[in-house]
């Protein structure tokens, strides 16, 4: 049966400028870095596109070694791109990046206008779009002059293959580099896609002000700490959980301390008197930030997707709430934190 969005869906999200663009994107955006891979039950991945569609999540974050393996997650998009989501294009925000490992050979990763733009070809036929609204700078490639990258990146734009550029991972100094280079050439950088939440809050040092003094955007990926931030490990590791399938080695064992999980119980407290589960309360933090535009979620189930969008219901703190969470939470607690330098 065709796919029919759902009339209602702009009723309830909340939408937020990018910066200082015209692009607004929707306060939780959904990331296709885990479950929308080859390992993943295609019929599965339809029901989540079409959920967080009708909800109202316009914005679909995807890049070329997404999967497993890597590339599946971009072709198994486009196929649903193709069979459901073909009429509502121009509604969508669809965001793909390059840098990491994707094929052998020097330039099957990096920065330089060779691997940037092959890539982008590459998942534009993946995907069987014409263009992509957002195409990032996965991560900093220190071996390539910046301004080759900004080159590549600017030249997208030119080509019309991508109607804004980004980065991801990049530190304020590197953020304030690139964008002055891309200035240069008329095209601004739109948003910086940085791991942010509750365990990993380096980007308050600097880049956020950053962000904001360039007129740039942020998107904040891991928000959850691969799941740590939820009620998941509270009482052990489940099965189901994702240390324990294909792909999902981001999250270690180590990172399921006591040191951490007690931070997760004092946190879950919080979050009870709230009357929000933990993995709202976190999402709501995030976006208590004007400077924040959107948050990247991740999800293996439609229970799991409402829930996560449920944490707009409430994202007002007090000023004691906000003191408590500080408490508890730290700049790093060893989880996901990729530094600027390092790769994802």
């Amino acid at each position: 049966m065709p796919y029919l969005a759902d009339a209602s869906r702009y009723e309830t999200m909340h939408y937020r400028r990018c910066g200082r663009s015209g692009l607004k994107l929707p306060a939780l955006s959904l990331g296709l870095w885990h479950n929308f891979g080859d390992v993943d039950a295609l019929d599965n991945q339809r029901r989540l596109l079409r959920r967080a569609f009708d909800l109202g999540i316009i914005h679909f974050d995807l890049a070329n070694n997404y999967g497993p393996p890597p590339g599946s997650a971009e072709r198994n998009f486009g196929r649903l791109m193709k069979e459901d989501f073909g009429p509502y294009r121009d509604e969508l925000i669809i965001s793909t990046k390059a840098g990491y490992p994707m094929w052998p050979g020097p330039h099957g990763q990096g920065g330089s206008r060779k691997s940037l733009l092959a890539s982008l070809d590459q998942s534009l036929a993946r995907m069987g779009l014409d263009y992509v609204d957002i195409f990032y700078s996965h991560c900093v490639d220190p071996e390539t002059p910046p301004a080759e990258t900004a080159g590549a990146l600017a030249s997208a734009v030119a080509q019309g293959k991508a109607l804004y550029v980004g980065i991801s991972s990049y530190s304020a100094e590197r953020t304030r580099e690139i964008a002055g280079l891309l200035r240069q050439q008329g095209v601004p950088c739109l948003i910086h896609q940085p791991a942010y939440n509750l365990f990993n809050r380096w980007v308050e040092e600097e880049l956020l002000d950053t962000l904001a003094a360039e007129g740039m955007g942020c998107i904040a990926f891991t928000p959850l700490a691969q799941g740590l931030l939820t009620d998941k490990y509270l009482a052990g590791i489940p099965e189901s959980a994702r240390i324990n399938q294909p792909g999902g080695d981001s999250l270690r064992p180590e990172h399921l301390s006591e040191e951490n999980l007690a931070r997760v119980r004092a946190l879950n407290v919080i979050a009870e008197r709230r009357g929000q589960r933990l993995a709202q309360m976190a999402l709501a933090w995030l976006l208590r930030d004007p400077r924040v535009t959107s948050v990247l979620i991740g999800a293996s189930r439609l229970a799991q997707l409402e829930d996560n969008v449920a944490a707009l219901d409430n994202l007002d703190f007090s000023d004691e709430e906000l003191a408590e969470i500080d408490r508890h939470s730290v700049t790093d607690a060893g989880v996901n934190l990729w530094a600027p330098s390092s790769r994802r």
